[in-house]
């Protein structure tokens, strides 16, 4: 199923519909300020087991991230001290995953991990979906590293012919883009550019 829903104004209705898919387990393709992504509610074992198989990992040594809806949200998964948050402060919503000490608040299947990737897009639909929802979207990129026919991570249409069998929802927000986020390692004495990608960070 492909759900049309508009960035600049997402419809409320549409927004509750894909949100009671998370909340029963179900599985969504949702546009983010990068790439397209596969995700679902973070509490949800099931769900959250189906897409770790899905991309062959394992969820308690994969390198998954969250997306939360600001930053007052972070502070309940994660360990955020006063430098990252003002680090955070200046480059959030955007193009970036931070590096993260996890707390106790991490759901079980996680908590042998002893840090989470956070993500808070600029991009109003899946923000909403995760306010909707009351908690954190597991975040996994629908493209591949071994992938390489292109327009299938940017045109929801052909992500729905290819994630049909998997996705309960994919949400269409329009074309997305190929460009991942900038991953900013923040666990250490001083933050670190892992990756550079889409996101110009802020110092």
């Amino acid at each position: 199923m492909r759900i049309r829903i508009y960035p600049e104004n997402p419809n409320e209705r549409e927004i509750d519909k894909v949100v009671q898919f998370l909340r029963d387990g179900g599985l969504i393709v949702y546009p983010t300020d990068t790439i397209y992504g596969l995700g679902c509610d973070i509490f949800n074992a099931r769900a959250v087991e189906k897409i770790c198989r899905h991309k062959k990992i394992d969820p308690r040594k994969a390198n998954l991230s969250f997306i939360c809806y600001d930053l007052s949200d972070i502070s309940e998964y994660a360990k955020v001290d006063n430098p990252t948050f003002k680090l955070m402060k200046k480059n959030l919503p955007g193009a970036f995953t931070f590096i993260l000490n996890g707390n106790n608040n991490l759901p079980k299947l996680f908590r042998n991990k002893k840090t989470v990737g956070i993500r808070v897009p600029d991009n109003n639909i899946i923000r909403e979906l995760v306010k909707g929802l009351g908690n954190p979207i597991l975040s996994t990129s629908v493209r591949d590293d071994d992938d390489e026919i292109l327009e299938y991570f940017t045109d929801p249409e052909l992500i729905e012919e290819r994630y049909a069998h998997i996705a309960d929802v994919v949400v269409d927000g329009g074309m997305g883009t190929l460009d991942p986020s900038t991953i900013v390692d923040c666990t250490g004495d001083e933050p670190v550019i892992v990756r550079q990608g889409k996101g110009e960070l802020i110092w």
